[in-house]
C-alpha cells in the first residue's frame, strides 16, 4: 500500500515577527497553509485549517481522498467562520492550502491559493498545483509573460483562498489526482520558498537522499536569499509498505493550540516532534 515517508520544516524567516504558516506531515496526509489577516488572525486561519484538515483525513483513512479533502475544506471553513463570529477583529482572515491525502492506493492534491505542490520523478521537477493569483491569471490569459511574474507589483494578490466569509464558490479547492508511484517525491511549500528560490534550484535540492535534509536545505536557501516571509517546506517520499499508525508532525503556528479556533471540534493526536 502507498503511504508517505517524509519530514517538514517551518521557519519564521528573517523579517516577519511571527509565523503565520502552518503544516502537517503524516503517513497518509500532509499539508502546508499560509495565513493572512490582521490582529494575529493569519496564524489562526492557517493553524485552524491545518488542524481541521489533518484531523478529518486521519479520521477518514481509507475513504476516497477527493471526498475527504472536500469534507475537510468544508469543515475548516465552518471553523474559520466561527472564529470570525467569536472575534470581529479576525474578519478577513484567510489561508492558502496545499494538502495531499493518500488512501493506500491514490494520492490526491487539494489546493487553494499560492502555496505550491511539486512532484519530483525520474530527476524531473513538475509543478502539480496552479497558483490562484492575479498574476497567474494574467499569464493564463496571455497578458503577461511568465518571466515577468516575479517583478510584477501584484504578484502576491491571491484570488482564491480559504476564509470565514460568506460562501461564494471561490473557496472550492482544485482537486488533482497525482497518479503517484513508488519512488515519487512530493514537495509542499509556501511562497516564502518559491518567491526567493527558483525551480531549478528546488529541483537540485530535491535530489538530496533524505527528506528532512531536503526540507531543511530548501528552507535554508530561502533564508540565505533574504527570508522576507515565513517559510514552510514538507518533503514526502511515496513508498510501499504495510499500513502504519502515526499521528505525524505539526509545523509552525498549528503547534500552538491557542491558534486553533475550536480544538474540541475535531480530534488530532499531537506529535512530540
Amino acid at each position: 500500500m502507498l503511504r508517505f515517508s517524509g519530514a517538514g520544516v517551518s521557519d519564521v524567516g528573517c523579517v516577519r515577527p511571527h509565523n503565520e504558516d502552518s503544516g502537517f506531515q503524516g503517513p497518509y496526509v500532509a499539508l502546508v497553509a499560509d495565513g493572512v489577516g490582521g490582529a494575529a488572525a493569519g496564524e489562526v486561519a492557517s493553524a485552524t485549517t491545518a488542524y481541521v484538515v489533518s484531523a478529518t483525513a486521519l479520521a477518514r483513512f481509507g475513504d476516497d481522498p477527493a471526498e475527504v479533502l472536500g469534507a475537510a475544506v468544508a469543515a475548516a471553513r465552518v471553523s474559520l467562520r466561527a472564529g470570525v463570529h467569536d472575534d470581529s477583529e479576525r474578519a478577513g482572515m484567510a489561508t492558502t492550502l496545499s494538502a495531499v491525502v493518500c488512501d493506500g492506493r491514490r494520492v490526491v492534491l487539494g489546493h487553494l491559493g499560492d502555496s505550491r505542490a511539486y512532484r519530483y520523478r525520474g530527476g524531473e521537477l513538475r509543478r502539480v498545483s496552479h497558483d490562484h493569483t492575479y498574476v497567474q491569471h494574467l499569464i493564463d490569459t496571455d497578458q503577461l509573460r511568465p518571466e515577468e511574474a516575479p517583478r510584477h507589483p501584484w504578484r502576491n494578490v491571491v484570488m482564491r483562498s480559504l476564509d470565514g466569509g460568506p460562501e461564494t464558490g471561490m473557496g472550492d479547492p482544485d482537486l488533482v489526482d497525482l497518479e503517484a508511484e513508488v519512488g515519487d517525491r512530493i514537495l509542499l511549500c509556501t511562497d516564502g520558498l518559491t518567491d526567493l528560490v527558483d525551480e531549478d534550484r528546488i529541483a537540485e535540492l530535491m535530489r538530496l537522499a533524505d527528506p528532512h535534509s531536503a526540507a531543511a536545505v530548501l528552507t535554508q536557501s530561502a533564508l540565505v536569499a533574504g527570508g522576507r516571509d515565513n517559510i514552510t517546506c514538507v518533503v514526502l517520499d511515496v513508498v510501499d509498505g504495510p499500513v502504519v499508525v502515526g499521528d505525524g508532525q505539526l509545523l509552525g503556528a498549528v503547534r500552538d493550540i491557542a491558534n486553533i479556533v475550536d480544538p474540541g471540534a475535531v480530534r488530532l493526536r499531537h506529535s512530540s516532534a
